[in-house]
């Protein structure tokens, strides 16, 4: 199946093209704009292509009295009036990620958060897996025809196949992001060969969204074939917030971006003499060379020669055709024998 690539600003994502690094801010400035403004300044130092925050709206979003996950630690309507950003808030972190060169993004929760993220022109949309079986909204966001990145995580074949096929019917350019949504994620829960396995099925790019603790599991993610990577940052684990804990700091999501370009720049399966290599094959192969004194016009017997280094000479694969030649001239013991030393 040929690969789509999907297009967010200038970026192109894909196979063949770098890895596209997002820092998952979230909810980790508390709704503080001071520091969600220094999350995407830690994010762009960092080298991350984008920074995403989440857009809530609870009021649109959820019902006061709803479910919540037990790492949440408190009722999830309350914690998002909290922490969400104001509208004013995203324009500013809007500007200054422009300002400083990178991507801004954040994550609609709802119809309404969609259509204003819409107003204020992100370049993309991307979902959150708790939304990936909202087929109407997942529809709503499609049809505005920008590119959108769609969370996996806590779902069945079934269900993605579903909200693939809606996504594509509205003509919306997508990717898919390989996800397990526990926090954080046993490595025998990651199941990172789904993404090889979803870019086979379905054709376009696949990321990892990433809820293991450390980098072990990005750097598997991008040798596996991810397209793009996220993971939650925070300026510091000591903040108070759900997400925190299992969040990297500025100096771990920078040797993380570090770790990802290092391993783009070692893929390949060119087998052949790299530069540099050259100088090691003199040194590390073999030649043929006389382990005894031959004299001229003597036939060159087998307890004669032999293959030693360096591997400047007569390549040792080729000993057995110097053995029954005739010594052109007399060849002194622990010498590299040229095809000029020998006749016939």
């Amino acid at each position: 199946m040929t690969m789509a690539v999907v297009r967010i600003g200038q970026r192109a994502i894909g196979d063949g093209h770098p890895c596209f690094i997002i820092a998952e801010a979230g909810i980790n400035h508390n709704g503080d704009t001071a520091l969600a403004a220094e999350l995407v300044d830690a994010a762009t130092a960092a080298g991350a292509d984008a920074i995403k925050f989440q857009t809530h709206f609870p009021e649109h979003e959820m019902l006061r009295g709803g479910a919540t996950a037990a790492y949440v630690g408190e009722s999830l309507f309350d914690l998002l009036t909290r922490t969400a950003l104001s509208r004013d808030a995203h324009v500013t972190l809007r500007d200054r990620a422009k300002q400083k060169g990178i991507m801004f993004l954040s994550t609609p929760f709802s119809r309404e958060a969609a259509d204003y993220l819409e107003t204020i022109g992100v370049p993309a949309f991307k979902t959150g897996s708790g939304e990936l079986t909202h087929l109407p909204m997942q529809q709503h966001i499609a049809r505005k025809g920008k590119p959108m990145i769609i969370s996996t995580g806590m779902s069945t074949p079934e269900e993605i196949d579903r909200t693939v096929q809606v996504v594509r019917a509205a003509g919306a350019p997508f990717a898919l992001m390989h996800c397990t949504s526990t926090y954080p994620t046993p490595y025998e829960h990651v199941q990172l060969d789904c993404i090889p396995a979803l870019k086979q099925k379905y054709g376009v790019p696949v990321g990892f969204s990433d809820h293991t603790l450390g980098s072990f599991m990005a750097f598997a993610a991008v040798t596996d074939g991810a397209n793009l990577f996220e993971k939650h940052f925070t300026m510091s684990r000591t903040l108070p917030g759900p997400d925190q804990r299992g969040s990297m700091e500025p100096a771990e999501l920078a040797d993380l971006v570090r770790g990802i370009r290092s391993i783009e720049r070692a893929r390949g399966a060119v087998k052949q003499i790299q530069p540099g290599e050259q100088d090691v094959r003199n040194m590390a192969h073999h030649s043929v060379v006389s382990i005894r004194d031959i004299a001229a016009g003597a036939t060159i017997a087998p307890e004669d020669v032999w293959a030693k280094r360096p591997g400047t000479g007569i390549p040792a694969r080729q000993l057995g055709d110097v053995v029954g030649r005739v010594a052109a001239r007399a060849i002194s013991k622990d010498r590299l024998i040229t095809w000029d030393d020998v006749k016939g």
